[in-house]
């Protein structure tokens, strides 16, 4: 274990070279599936997107976690079907013995995660939704928003805004709820700040996972979740957001006060190895202040989109949280 850290003259710590276990609180399950590699300081996504080859791995992702879906839909009893809804590519993750009759009316608008570059419902939004979709009884629609670097800011946001006003047609906004993981999470409170300044009704709750209002991904988290994941060694979100001004509030939400005191209930899960954690805690802390119902989940020792592996029990304690939270606030029976 090393010793004592130096504090420079502005606050910054240095902290020296030290051991970090798996956290006790950790599943057995969990221990073992944490990396047992260094992070790799240019992970794969962001050199495709170097490369020009973001387009051919992001058709590939949905054949790469196909084994993992198909493991979910049996796990969850639930089935899926592709469609689209007023011209954005999306799937759609019913229960197998179809939805409770009070549940009907219901439905969440998932937004996947992919660091706005890999997102696709046919993949990551599946492992979002098909857990959620069993355990709460509920109709899910995940959605392929258009992806960077073929599409920039604020393209996501439109395509989520389009959606949500083709449901509006057939749902009432009380029976709406929207949720993401990652970019997605990110995704959902940029929808929330569109559809105030746009004064549209807002959903009944919003799941913000693995992610914040803060496009900027600050804090603690982000120095000391190096060894983890890479992606807290790189610009996040930089192939979509371009040049855009992060501090912009419909890009950060977390920068309006007067937009955050206007959020639905609000869901914020995270972990403490997740280079998104300050950002996370941060934002319910804001949302709190300003008056909304909000509620954060943490769950100690484990990295970025935890949940994303079915086989751990943390995942499903996450998805229970999940289901419960949206089963409280689209009244839903299970």
């Amino acid at each position: 274990m090393g010793g004592p850290g130096t504090i420079e003259p502005d606050g910054t710590v240095v902290v020296p070279s030290f051991r970090l276990p798996p956290s006790d609180y950790l599943s057995e399950a969990a221990k073992k599936a944490l990396p047992r590699t260094p992070s790799d300081p240019e992970e794969p996504m962001m050199r495709a997107v170097a490369a020009g080859q973001a387009g051919a791995l992001r058709a590939r992702m949905p054949q790469l976690m196909a084994p993992r879906i198909d493991a979910l839909k049996q796990m969850y009893k639930v089935t899926t079907q592709e469609t689209e809804i007023a011209g954005v590519p999306a799937v759609r993750a019913t229960p197998a013995g179809g939805v409770p009759q009070a549940n009907r009316t219901k439905i969440l608008l998932n937004l996947p995660g992919g660091g706005f570059v890999m997102g696709a419902a046919p993949g990551t939004g599946m492992i979002e939704s098909i857990p959620l979709a069993g355990l709460a009884g509920v109709e899910i629609v995940s959605i392929t928003y258009r992806q960077a670097p073929e599409h920039v800011y604020p393209a996501a946001t439109q395509d989520v805004l389009t959606v949500y006003r083709a449901l509006l047609k057939t749902h009432k906004p009380q029976d709406i709820a929207i949720f993401g993981c990652s970019a997605g999470g990110l995704l959902t409170a940029e929808t929330i700040a569109a559809l105030v300044r746009d004064k549209l009704p807002l959903p009944a709750a919003i799941g913000i996972f693995c992610a914040s209002a803060d496009a900027r991904w600050g804090g603690d988290s982000r120095a000391f979740g190096r060894p983890f994941q890479a992606l807290a060694q790189r610009e996040d979100s930089r192939a979509y957001f371009k040049d855009i001004d992060l501090s912009d509030p419909f890009v950060s939400p977390i920068e309006s006060p007067a937009t955050l005191a206007q959020f639905p209930p609000t869901l914020v899960i995270t972990g403490t190895r997740a280079f998104e954690m300050s950002a996370a805690v941060n934002t319910h802390k804001e949302l709190v202040k300003a008056g909304v119902d909000a509620d954060l989940h943490i769950w100690d020792g484990l990295g970025h989109a935890f949940f994303y592996d079915p086989a751990l029990p943390e995942s499903r304690e996450a998805f229970d949280v999940m289901a419960r939270f949206f089963t409280r606030h689209l009244n839903l029976q299970r």
